[in-house]
């Protein structure tokens, strides 16, 4: 009984680190051109700082094969885009004003941001 309490209470952690307290790596382009990969659940890199007034182009890598990896979503920008398998997924934006813009597959399991600055 003790051990079924305790494996409870490390599952409880570690969902709890997962969707409320892991920070994703953050990296800044200068060129605005970023390589995403997308896989075990996540984007890599997840916060990307990128200039303000002017084009980004993304490149996702897909690698995993889940049915929610083969989308993402920038909302903000009224943008969907399917991804196949493999590292030819390029997706290019307009001129962002400063500002955050979340990208995120159809779950929104998958998280990410934009940061033009």
């Amino acid at each position: 009984m003790l051990m079924i309490n305790i494996l409870g209470a490390i599952l409880i952690a570690a969902i709890i680190y997962w969707f409320w307290l892991y920070k994703p790596k953050q990296i800044q382009t200068d060129d605005n051109t970023v390589t995403i990969v997308v896989d075990n659940g996540v984007y890599q890199p997840g916060n990307i700082k990128v200039a303000a007034n002017k084009q980004v182009t993304l490149t996702f890598n897909r690698k995993d094969s889940a049915p929610c990896a083969e989308t993402v979503v920038f909302p903000a920008l009224d943008i969907s885009k399917s991804l196949a398998m493999g590292d030819d997924n390029k997706i290019t934006l307009p001129a962002l004003k400063a500002g955050e813009y979340d990208f995120h597959c159809q779950m929104q399991m998958y998280k990410g941001k934009l940061i033009a600055e």
